[in-house]
C-alpha cells in the first residue's frame, strides 16, 4: 500500500490505547490530528520522536490538535513506554498492522544492508474534516514536533 496523498480521506480505524481505552479516528472529527507511525516502543529514534511531541504537548493542546502515535506494539508495551517518558497522548496498538497498512506506513526497510518489512516513520496531519492535510514520508525524529506545529499554523 502506498502513502496517502494530500486531499485523500483519512481511513477510519478502531483500536485501543495504552490504557485499554477504545479510540477511533472519527472520535476526533472537528479537530486537527497528528497521526504518527513509529517502529517500536522505547527504542532510541522512537523515544526521541515521542519526547519531542511530549515537549511540544502544551502547544498542540492549546491549538486543539490531537496527537496519536501508532506502532504494532501491544497495550502493555505502550503503557510502559508512555509511563517511562510521561507521554501525555494516546499510543495506539496496531498489533494486526491494519492501520499501518491502510496508511502506507508498512513497507520495505533497509538497515545495515539488510532488507526487511517493517513500520516506516511516517506522519500525517489530518484536517478537521478527516482529510489528509500534509504528509511526512521520511521523518527525522529530532525537531519533528516543531515541523508539525508550523504546518498546522501553531
Amino acid at each position: 500500500m502506498s502513502l496517502l496523498s494530500i486531499g485523500d480521506k483519512a481511513p477510519d480505524f478502531k483500536t485501543t490505547d495504552q490504557d485499554g481505552e477504545k479510540v477511533s479516528l472519527s472520535d476526533f472529527r472537528g479537530q486537527k490530528v497528528v497521526l504518527y507511525f513509529y517502529p517500536k516502543d522505547d527504542t532510541p529514534g522512537c523515544t526521541k520522536e515521542a519526547c519531542s511531541f511530549r515537549d511540544g504537548w502544551s502547544k498542540f493542546h492549546r491549538k486543539k490538535i490531537a496527537v496519536l502515535g501508532v506502532s504494532a506494539d501491544d497495550e502493555k508495551s505502550h503503557k510502559k513506554f508512555a509511563d517511562k517518558f510521561s507521554l501525555p497522548f494516546p499510543l495506539l496498538a496496531d498489533t494486526d498492522k491494519q492501520i499501518v497498512k491502510d496508511y502506507g506506513a508498512w513497507g520495505e526497510k533497509n538497515m545495515y544492508g539488510r532488507k526487511f518489512m517493517g513500520i516506516r516513520r511516517v506522519t500525517y496531519l489530518i484536517d478537521e474534516k478527516g482529510k489528509i492535510a500534509a504528509v511526512w514520508p521520511k521523518v527525522k525524529p529530532e525537531g519533528h514536533a516543531d515541523e508539525l506545529l508550523a504546518a498546522a499554523g501553531a
